[in-house]
């Protein structure tokens, strides 16, 4: 059974076109590992610039599977230096009970 994700990443001082390369590449990469469902990702951005990602994980052994895959930690290691992942009750758009994004066609 799939698993749905959501994450925020907000970009590192002039790293936002960086991110956003990344953002792009993200759930291709895992679903030519085997680790993340074909069901479409949403991309979208909050007011402060943070981006919001939400993609769909094959299971929750996927993803510890991830966190042991060298290709995934090299991913991983490239969005670490473009941002940072933030909690998602920290944006203010989380604050409404329907928050609203920018959303972001690749």
């Amino acid at each position: 059974m799939g698993q749905f994700v959501i994450v925020a990443y907000r970009p590192r001082q002039g790293k936002e076109t960086r991110l956003l390369e990344l953002v792009k590449e993200h759930v291709p990469i895992l679903r030519r590992e085997g680790l993340a469902t074909d069901r479409a990702a949403c991309v979208m951005r909050a007011e402060d610039g943070t981006i919001v990602e939400v993609f769909e994980w094959q299971s929750a052994e996927a993803i510890e599977q991830a966190h042991h895959n060298k290709t995934v930690l090299a991913m991983w290691e490239r969005f670490g230096e473009a941002c940072e992942c933030e909690i998602l009750s920290n944006l203010k758009e989380s604050q409404r009970p329907f928050s609203p994004f920018e959303p972001i066609d690749f």
